[in-house]
């Protein structure tokens, strides 16, 4: 069984799949993204499941994925924002090197933007971004082995604390 060298999460716009592919590049690992995996396991895209299936198949999909990728993948993984709101899913990152990649509303609406193919954020985005940040915040705190603050920070320098930070706690 393989186990990810490092497991990314936080909201929409934190930088997880950009700092994803940095971190795995400087550490000589491939990148995984458990949303790709749903994409290609269910033939279309994550806002199509949405509306055409619905968030809670959505979201059983994405549990599979996550554990799938934890068993067999041995790189960087980055999960998606709200995969931290299923029990197993939190439950099977404990023993894992977890990222929370943290970012504040401002950050990740300015990253996001307006953008409607993330389909919880199609209407009212930034006060849907308010509440996921809020409502997830504790999720993420409680899976997190380290925890990185985004704002105002480049992916260079992010991934160069990332790595940092994993050191500290692999010491």
């Amino acid at each position: 069984m393989s186990r990810p060298v490092a497991v990314l999460v936080g909201p929409p716009g934190a930088g997880k799949t950009t700092v994803g592919v940095l971190l795995a590049e400087r550490l000589g690992v491939t990148f995984r993204d458990v949303d790709h995996d749903i994409e290609a396991s269910a033939g279309k895209p994550i806002s199509d499941i949405f509306v055409d299936d619905g968030e809670e198949v959505f979201r059983a999909l994405e549990a599979s994925a996550v554990v799938a990728a934890l068993e067999t993948h041995d790189g960087v993984l980055a999960l998606g924002g709200g995969a931290v709101l299923a029990d197993a899913t939190r439950a099977a990152l404990r023993g894992h090197r977890v990222v929370h990649l943290n970012v504040g509303l401002s950050d990740a609406v300015d990253r996001v933007g307006l953008n409607t193919a993330r389909p919880l954020l199609a209407l009212n985005p930034r006060a849907t971004m308010r509440t996921l940040l809020a409502q997830r915040a504790p999720l993420y705190a409680e899976v997190a082995t380290v925890v990185v603050d985004t704002d105002g920070r480049t992916p260079d320098g992010i991934t160069a604390d990332v790595l940092a930070q994993l050191q500290e706690v692999s010491a």
